[in-house]
């Protein structure tokens, strides 16, 4: 099953895209389910018809679903739910409060990425078009089973083996109910597995793509930046960026010359911005994009003659490593340079790269903004770029004078 997942700043369009790209998807006779994750559901808005928790059909090969995180979490996450339910019940706590209180940080979102392993696992699709949360809570959800799974297994370790024997006969005494049993631990660790078997599969280029959504706009390119660095350094494969709203040329009327002008600068920039990934672009339509016509014309925009569900491009535009010393490996592949041609300039959270008259913009993470770059190397068509840790700069510094 191919999946294709949709992420963006708020307001950029996903949602349209989304539910155009499943629609050319099932009309070149693939079997295509589209499921939103945003809390905020606009996906029966723009196929303008009504859909649930579950899977609809809306056409031959169509289906859409707008996942419902407490309908998922009870799905999903119901055992072990009622069993944090029973001891904040023993404890007295209110009962509203306490429903709200066994929804742990992160597995809320991470309810959305179930269902991605539910259609993988029943292979009933061809392709799995996903409208993601807006790009924070994407990145959130993606980084899941790291961020919860830490404490949460140090918890249920402590409940197994010889501690969990130790325990158990003075467990009701301390927490007011019996320890869990070895099926709602159990319940636990399948969870978290999988939750990493979805990471796996969305980290897996040969399967899925994620594609970021953008509108020429200064604010909304930066923002999508940052996002491709940090799904690079995730390990996700980002195959397209979805250009979206752009002003059509036959638009003369002098009012918006300006913003014309504004918009064709700010493409220029996303080609810098993303290097070699393919841009699709699609016009502002003159009227609202909702309900299948308008979703075809979308379709037709983006993609002409195109299948959406190809693998638009196999190598990414950059990527990082870590070199497991504290420091990164930063590299971008540059096929056609010339050492000759390149230039390098870094500020605290940008990178600047000119390539003859070309130039590139690479939003760094967070994780590289206080380290120095030790070394760029233009070796195989790819320049490597080592950031390490201050201190490490000048010893090795000194040890070259």
């Amino acid at each position: 099953m191919r999946i294709i997942v949709h992420t963006g700043k708020g307001g950029v369009g996903k949602t349209s895209i989304s539910a155009a790209t499943a629609l050319r998807c099932a009309e070149l006779g693939l079997r295509t389910i589209v499921i939103s994750t945003d809390t905020a559901h606009s996906l029966a808005d723009s196929f303008d018809v009504k859909i649930g928790p579950e899977p609809v059909q809306l056409r031959d090969n169509l289906w859409a679903q707008e996942v419902d995180a407490r309908y998922s979490m009870d799905k999903y996450w119901g055992r072990i739910q009622r069993y944090m339910l029973s001891v904040l019940d023993s404890r007295r706590v209110n009962e509203i409060v306490a429903e709200e209180v066994t929804i742990l940080p992160g597995l809320e979102e991470g309810a959305h990425l179930l269902w991605i392993n539910k259609y993988a696992e029943d292979n009933e699709f061809d392709v799995l078009i996903v409208d993601a949360a807006p790009t924070a809570e994407t990145l959130r959800l993606l980084s899941l089973p790291d961020t919860t799974r830490w404490w949460f297994q140090r918890i249920t370790s402590l409940m197994r083996g010889a501690s969990g024997r130790l325990l158990r006969p003075v467990g009701k005494a301390l927490m007011g109910a019996e320890l869990p049993d070895t099926e709602t631990l159990d319940s636990i660790d399948g969870l978290f597995d999988t939750l990493d078997h979805v990471r796996d599969l969305l980290a897996d280029p040969t399967q899925s793509s994620l594609r970021l959504v953008v509108n020429p706009e200064r604010m909304v390119i930066k923002e999508t930046q940052r996002t491709y660095t940090y799904l690079n350094l995730y390990g996700y494969a980002v195959d397209a960026v979805l250009c979206n709203r752009v002003i059509p040329d036959e638009v003369t009327d002098p009012y918006f010359q300006a913003w014309k002008d504004h918009q064709a600068e700010n493409i220029a920039f996303i080609r810098e911005a993303f290097g070699e990934l393919p841009m699709l672009r699609a016009p502002l339509f003159n009227d609202e994009v909702g309900g299948f016509d308008t979703l075809r014309r979308l379709a037709d925009a983006l993609y002409g003659e195109r299948n959406p569900a190809d693998v638009m491009v196999t190598e990414q535009a950059h990527r990082i490593e870590t070199d497991g010393n504290g420091g990164y490996h930063l590299i971008v592949p540059l096929p056609f340079a010339e050492k000759s041609d390149l230039d390098l300039y870094r500020s605290t959270d940008e990178l600047t790269l000119r390539v003859g008259p070309y130039r590139r913009n690479i939003v760094l993470p967070y994780a590289l903004w206080n380290l120095d770059v030790e070394q760029a190397r233009f070796e195989q068509a790819r320049l490597r770029i080592h950031f390490i840790k201050k201190a490490k700069v000048k010893e090795a510094e000194t040890e070259a004078s």
